[in-house]
C-alpha cells in the first residue's frame, strides 16, 4: 500500500510566531518532525504542505534543502491544501501530522498503519489517550475527497479531518488508543512560549545523553525523573485552535 504522510506546516501562529523555524539543538523545528516522521518504515514518502503566503518562503526553502516536496496551497482552507497534494500523488493512504510536533514517536506511526483494515477509512485516536504533540490521523484518499467535495463549514476546511469524524454514517472509523494508559493529559505540542521551554529541556537532555532518536517511553522515564517540568505548561488546554474555530464556525462557500 501507498503511505504518504503529509505535514502540515505554516509560519503564522498568532501563539507563538515563527514556531516551526525556532532552534532546537541546532536544528529548526519542522526538520526534527520532518526527520522523525521519515523514520517511519512504511512510508512511501514524507511531503509538506504549507499556504501561498510570502511569510511561508523559509518553509518552502527548508523543504528544499532536506529534498522534500512541498505544496503551497489556500491559506483559509487547509483541507483543500491536503487534498489538492494528494490529487498530484494518488496514495492510498494519507497520514496527517502537523510540524508543531518535534516529539513526534515514527514507532507509534507504525504501529498505527500496522492497526489498518480493509474498509478502514480513517483511524486516529480518538480518545486523546497520547500526549498532546504524538497525534496522527490516517485516511484513505477516497475519504479525503468526499469530505473535500462536501464539507461546507469552516472548521471543517480549517481542520482537515472534521468532516470525517463527524459522519460515521458515511466513513468506517477507527479508535487506536496509546499503548501506555494514563498520559493523555500530558502536553509536548508547541503552540505556547511555555510549550517551547519544555521542548527544549527535552531535547537538551537528550542531546547531552547522545540519543537523538528518542521515543515516548525514553520522554516518561525523563520526566518521571524530573516531574516538576510536566507543570511548565500544564495550564493550557488540548486542541485550543479547534474550540475556537467551532465557536467562530460558518458555512463557507468552495470551489469544490
Amino acid at each position: 500500500m501507498h503511505y504518504v504522510a503529509m505535514i502540515q506546516a505554516r509560519c503564522g501562529s498568532s501563539r507563538l510566531p515563527g514556531k516551526i523555524l525556532k532552534d532546537l539543538c541546532g536544528k529548526p523545528v519542522l526538520q526534527h518532525v520532518i526527520e522523525r516522521v521519515q523514520k517511519s518504515k512504511h512510508m512511501t514518502e514524507v511531503v509538506v504542505v504549507t499556504s501561498i503566503d510570502p511569510q511561508n518562503l523559509p518553509v518552502m526553502k527548508l523543504c528544499a534543502d532536506m529534498g522534500v516536496r512541498v505544496f503551497a496551497g489556500a491559506e483559509n482552507d487547509v483541507l483543500d491544501r491536503f487534498y489538492q497534494m494528494a490529487k498530484l500523488i494518488r496514495p492510498d493512504y494519507v497520514v496527517r501530522i502537523t510540524a508543531d510536533c518535534p516529539c513526534f514517536d515514527w514507532t507509534l506511526l507504525d504501529r498505527a498503519v500496522e492497526a489498518m483494515e480493509p474498509g478502514v477509512d480513517y483511524l486516529s485516536d480518538f480518545g486523546e489517550t497520547m500526549p498532546d504533540g504524538l497525534d496522527l490521523e490516517i485516511m484513505t484518499f477516497q475519504a479525503l475527497e468526499k469530505a473535500w467535495k462536501e464539507a461546507d463549514m469552516a472548521s471543517e476546511r480549517e481542520h482537515v479531518t472534521q468532516y470525517i469524524r463527524k459522519h460515521p454514517e458515511y466513513f468506517n472509523l477507527k479508535d487506536l488508543p496509546g499503548p501506555v494508559e494514563g498520559i493523555g493529559h500530558l502536553r509536548w505540542t508547541l503552540d505556547e512560549a511555555e510549550d517551547y521551554e519544555l521542548i527544549q529541556k527535552i531535547y537538551e537532555h537528550f542531546t547531552a545523553v547522545g540519543k537523538a532518536d528518542f521515543l515516548l517511553g525514553d520522554i516518561l522515564d525523563f520526566l518521571r525523573e524530573n516531574p516538576e517540568l510536566c507543570e511548565i505548561n500544564a495550564k493550557f488546554a488540548r486542541n485550543e485552535g479547534l474550540a475556537k474555530s467551532l465557536r467562530e464556525d460558518k458555512i463557507v462557500e468552495h470551489n469544490n
